[in-house]
């Protein structure tokens, strides 16, 4: 039997990050799921799954995104019951997550909600410029840009090409 959920959407809320009696992290969220279709006004709907994730995955699920944060999850669609204080059954259904993935770059979370559970937020600070292209600079023909590198390692980029062609025989190539 396949028991198996894979959803992208986006968290309606920061993920309740809380922990067991024994110890184990537990997080719950809220994921809206945009369906494929429009509805009469020309307008798309969202399903909204609840989800939980468990341990290690929870907290850094947690660190690492905010409200409004573009993941992807892979789980699978558990059941579970209990009994309210008014002595009502209530039956829960939610996606266990198993693995997940950020799909926006780590800016984007930054800068579209500056809370992520207590944690710092990554935001550049300072007048520094900010460098969007991770390949260096176009116009030093391929040669890195080391100012704008927040790596601490100043050396100059091994792999740059100054221009100068690199001339490899027939005989060298593997193929």
């Amino acid at each position: 039997m396949i028991n198996r959920a894979v959803l992208t959407g986006r968290l309606t809320r920061d993920v309740d990050l809380r922990y067991t009696p024994s110890g184990a992290a537990v997080g719950n969220f809220t994921l809206a799921v945009d369906r494929q279709f429009t509805n009469q006004n020309n307008e798309r709907e969202a399903d909204f799954i609840n989800c939980v994730i468990w341990r290690k995955s929870a907290e850094n699920f947690a660190n690492f995104t905010h409200k409004g944060a573009l993941v992807g999850i892979d789980g699978r669609i558990q059941t579970r019951n209990y009994e309210n204080q008014q002595g009502q059954r209530v039956y829960v259904t939610e996606v266990v997550v198993e693995n997940f993935a950020l799909l926006e770059p780590r800016s984007a979370n930054n800068n579209a909600g500056n809370s992520n559970n207590g944690g710092s937020n990554n935001a550049p600070t300072g007048n520094a410029p900010q460098n969007t292209n991770p390949f260096g600079d176009p116009n030093t023909n391929g040669a890195a840009n080391n100012n704008n590198q927040n790596n601490g390692d100043n050396q100059a980029d091994p792999f740059a090409n100054n221009g100068d062609s690199i001339d490899i025989s027939d005989d060298d190539l593997p193929f």
